[in-house]
């Protein structure tokens, strides 16, 4: 079985992850830098959203090719994580999340592009993504199931709120979202999202609080434990990630709702 992992601010590379290549992915959106390695005896393709040294912010993240690539390596499945800022005040700071929602209601690339796979008229497979839950249920449960063995503090469900960087939100921003039932946020998995799901591979997004946005709480989160809580993702995320693997069933992995599409 082979396993698409995107990670993102504080873990640039995978922590136990048998390293056997590194190399760049020819896509039709340019070219994503994917590490092919082992966790177990799973084969792992690891993309690196912002690169070593955080090479990348937000808005430079090239989502389309990063999906392109892992598809067209191969990956049977994608489990993406994301430091995420709390906008529902119960949220504990550390605590994991297994999203079941989004919102994403731009549904744009950082470039302004609309986020989509399907560019130009009249190509195979265009047409619409339809669905109820956007992520991969199995791998929700998956994820669920190992960090809760870990004893991980995790939460089943909530709404995934993605916003363009890279400045963080405004208290008002912020009050819209949670008016909307947003649970937290952050500047990258949104896209990634949509465009796993029109390319067909199931996807599931794990989440790491580590401070409550603009307006949550009376005290701002100071910046010093933003920036600790993000060091202490690696690990979190790590450990996680290596109990899910072998929790997924090859056969239980299906594509998140289906296309609408005109071939």
């Amino acid at each position: 079985m082979r396993i698409g992992i995107i990670t993102g601010s504080g873990t640039y590379a995978l922590p136990g992850l048998e390293h056997l290549d590194e190399r760049p992915v020819a896509t039709t959106f340019g070219a994503a830098l994917v590490t092919h390695g082992r966790l177990g005896d799973i084969e792992i393709l690891h993309v690196s959203r912002h690169g070593p040294g955080h090479h990348r912010v937000s808005h430079q993240v090239e989502h389309r090719a990063n999906i392109a690539a892992l598809r067209d390596s191969g990956a049977e499945a994608i489990l993406a994580v994301t430091v995420c800022g709390g906008v529902d005040p119960a949220l504990e700071l550390g605590q994991l999340v297994v999203f079941d929602d989004l919102h994403f209601l731009a549904n744009r690339l950082p470039n302004g592009e609309l986020c989509t796979l399907h560019t130009e008229p009249g190509a195979p497979g265009r047409g619409h993504w339809v669905f109820e839950g956007p992520f991969s249920e199995h791998l929700r449960g998956a994820l669920l199931r190992a960090a809760a063995g870990l004893g991980h503090t995790v939460r089943d469900g909530g709404c995934y709120g993605h916003v363009d960087g890279p400045r963080f939100n405004t208290r008002s921003e912020i009050a819209l979202l949670a008016g909307a039932g947003v649970t937290a946020v952050s500047q990258t998995a949104g896209p990634e999202t949509v465009l796993a799901g029109e390319a067909g591979v199931p996807y599931a997004l794990l989440g790491f609080v580590t401070d409550y946005a603009n307006g949550v709480r009376e005290i701002a989160t100071p910046v010093a434990t933003l920036v600790g809580l993000i060091r202490e993702s690696t690990e979190r995320f790590a450990s996680t990630l290596r109990a899910t693997l072998p929790l997924i069933d090859r056969d239980a992995l299906a594509p998140v709702g289906t296309s609408l599409s005109w071939e």
